[in-house]
């Protein structure tokens, strides 16, 4: 099928199968309708197809039943699949592109930006709130944050809900919540876990903060758990050269405007560059390969906002 089935039927029910949301592309789905009108929650997760624990929760995910929700919930699982297959690292295989930098997308474009359209006008439009599961690629640590669109508030609450006390607070276009926010769609993208781990500890974490969102919107009987958030801003500095890449900070760290972050080396020991802080605050996440290459991120710098 070329769409989603329809979200309402008057019956509950689970209807699993596979969208092909580009014609070289079929995406894994859930729609689950519950016995009560409510809210419709959009999880997606497998943007980047080696972050397993958020593509874990969201398979967790789909087994919830009918019964114990009102409304209906959408679970795309894994929307970069030939990224997961291959263990790819941020990009899809088909293109070479990293799907959370091509929205809202074009229809005559490459597969990514094919599949970001998908999602913006097929997609998007018909979720009352939306969560972008991610968790932290094979190269990536990092220590649990929420990203949600700077200046909007209900988005904010969703983050509150959802449990993370560290939020990020983002601007700028290209990315799946920031495409959605321009829809007027309440959105969050929480990371939990790193370097593609996935297991008891952090799975849960995850399916927990799905919950309590869900709860926030009505979707779930009782009241959520609201955490008081550490609002904050990211700078991401990346490497002006290729070479071995050793950091100078691990993740939480605190970091001063100007000090020594990490050096980028030859493999011989030269140093091709040294990378400096532009800003006061803490390591959010660090690439964690000893190899980098020109224009990829090294660390992510959170701030006080």
């Amino acid at each position: 099928m070329h769409a989603l089935p329809a979200l309402r039927t008057g019956r509950p029910r689970s209807e699993f199968g596979h969208v092909s949301a580009v014609d070289e592309l079929e995406i894994p789905f859930a729609v689950i309708e519950g016995v009560e009108e409510g809210p419709t929650l959009l999880v997606t997760a497998g943007v980047h197809g080696s972050e397993y624990c958020s593509i874990e929760a969201a398979v967790q995910l789909m087994q919830t039943k009918p019964e114990d929700i009102k409304g209906t919930l959408i679970v795309l699982p894994i929307l970069n699949v030939e990224g997961f297959r291959r263990r790819n690292i941020y990009i899809m295989p088909q293109d070479g592109k990293n799907l959370n930098r091509m929205f809202p997308g074009r229809p005559d474009g490459t597969t990514s930006e094919k599949l970001a359209h998908w999602l913006v006008t097929d997609v998007f439009p018909k979720a009352d709130a939306y969560i972008d599961c991610h968790g932290g690629d094979l190269d990536e640590g990092l220590a649990p944050f929420t990203i949600f669109p700077a200046g909007c508030e209900k988005s904010k609450a969703l983050a509150a809900a959802f449990g993370i006390k560290v939020a990020v607070a983002a601007g700028g276009a290209g990315y799946t919540v920031d495409a959605a926010h321009k829809l007027g769609i309440p959105s969050i993208l929480p990371e939990v876990s790193g370097n593609g781990l996935w297991g008891e500890a952090t799975v849960p974490q995850m399916t927990d903060g799905i919950r309590r969102v869900m709860q926030h919107i009505g979707m779930l009987p009782g009241e959520a758990t609201v955490t008081p958030l550490d609002v904050v801003t990211m700078w991401v500095p990346t490497a002006p050269v290729t070479g071995l890449w050793y950091p100078k900070k691990d993740l939480g760290e605190p970091v001063t405007e100007g000090e020594l972050l990490g050096e980028i080396k030859t493999v011989f020991g030269d140093v091709l560059t040294s990378i400096h802080s532009e800003k006061s605050g803490f390591i959010l996440y660090r690439l964690t390969s000893l190899s980098v290459n020109e224009n990829e991120a090294l660390l992510g710098v959170g701030t006080p906002a």
